[in-house]
């Protein structure tokens, strides 16, 4: 497909149609059979993880967060692209083993493990980020049991934040992870016990389009590692710097520029080889790889004008993608890109509030948004959405059914 065709996003429009993994939307939606679903574009992941692969230093970890977009078929595909996967479930484990990952290549995060998913982690040998004392117990019990040593790494709650974040997961009182004044102790019973002490996992924030931020965070990652490896049990051999790289979703936002990044990894890289012996650095990532390369799509069921103002009544809305509604983190809403997804960018045009089916004032897609004019059967599709939709929505609230999911 020529690369001069228009674009909505990273997506080609041909014949004013959105295009997505080669097909127009009109034969994709007959293809899948009904709507809503979520679509997504296997070349764009690929061109993404390329990007950052050029980007950073050859001897920095890719890892992909399954959290972002568990869909088997997706992380199967990312599984062949990086270097590992993180997981923060006992399902999402068993998804990461599917897609081929090697379970060394495996890690654990998040508060209120259960000791099943615990007992499952070790037995499948990957690494565990500790986010309590309580986990450092269990632990020693189940390793003894199957007679298999857990491997794990402390997750660190570190006495700063990621600057400009939209999420911030770090500094301050926070159920994530173990308060950095607190992992000597921790660092000390991980040894008295008898697991394998593999490193660190600092997590401070997600979705920042900051580069400046982002590398003074993972600046002071590196030097908190640092300082607390003095009290380790073991040589340190990971270090995971966490994440945060943002992705645009609203008006005025510039993409997160990689340069700057990739020179303040290769800075940090060199640190290591001259304070650690063999340590491996990780950059654990999600939404940015994922987020650009998804769209999900509904149909228009009705047309209706209220005192002047048109919506578009759809089968789809907040409970298959409550971020978009807004409700998923927003302080004040602001509306994903969207579009009439077979008239893109020509034709008439106008202003119309896109809402979903169910009985509350909060189902919003797309409030006062200016697309392409749309009737009944009309695809209306929201961009920005691989990454924290399905699987982050209420999909059982009023019992509609939930939307299928492709991979092109």
């Amino acid at each position: 497909m020529s690369e001069r065709l228009p674009r909505f996003g990273l997506f080609a429009v041909e014949d004013d149609e959105l295009v997505v993994g080669g097909v127009k939307l009109s034969r994709l939606a007959a293809r899948v059979g009904r709507t809503p679903f979520y679509a997504y574009d296997r070349a764009l992941i690929s061109r993404r993880i390329a990007e950052l692969r050029a980007a950073l230093p050859e001897t920095i970890s890719l890892h992909y967060a399954v959290k972002a977009n568990p869909m088997p078929a997706v992380v199967t595909h990312i599984a062949q692209l990086v270097d590992g996967l993180d997981v923060a479930s006992a399902g999402e484990l068993r998804v990461a083993l599917d897609a081929g990952m090697s379970a060394h290549d495996i890690s654990f995060a998040g508060p209120g493990k259960q000791e099943a998913e615990l007992a499952a982690a070790v037995a499948a040998g990957i690494l565990i980020n500790i986010e309590s004392l309580r986990e450092v117990r269990l632990l020693e019990n189940i390793s003894q049991r199957l007679g298999v040593p857990a491997r794990v790494a402390v997750r660190v709650n570190p006495d700063f934040e990621l600057k400009s974040s939209g999420m911030r997961m770090g500094g301050g009182p926070k159920q994530f992870g173990i308060d950095a004044e607190r992992v000597p102790q921790a660092l000390e019973e991980i040894g008295r016990r008898g697991l394998s002490f593999q490193g660190f996992h600092i997590f401070s924030g997600s979705q920042n389009l900051r580069a400046a931020s982002i590398c003074e965070s993972q600046v002071k990652a590196f030097d908190l590692a640092s300082r607390l490896a003095q009290s380790a049990p073991a040589p340190v051999r990971v270090i995971n710097l966490g994440g945060g790289f943002g992705i645009p979703y609203f008006p005025g936002e510039a993409p997160l520029e990689l340069k700057p990044i990739g020179e303040n990894l290769a800075a940090l890289a060199q640190r290591a080889e001259r304070e650690f012996d063999r340590v491996e650095l990780v950059i654990e990532l999600g939404r940015y790889i994922v987020g650009e390369s998804g769209i999900y799509v509904c149909r228009v069921v009705d047309r209706k004008v209220s005192r002047g103002e048109v919506f578009l009544v759809t089968d789809g809305g907040l409970h298959h993608h409550l971020a978009a509604s807004g409700n998923f983190g927003q302080v004040i809403r602001k509306n994903y890109p969207v579009c009439n997804g077979t008239q893109v960018c020509s034709g008439p045009r106008e202003v119309v509030s896109v809402v979903g089916p169910l009985c509350t004032p909060l189902d919003l897609l797309g409030d006062r948004v200016e697309i392409g004019a749309a009737q009944e059967d009309s695809l209306i599709v929201v961009l920005q959405s691989g990454a924290y939709g399905l699987t982050a929505s209420p999909t059982r609230f009023l019992g509609h059914p939930e939307p299928l999911e492709v991979l092109l």
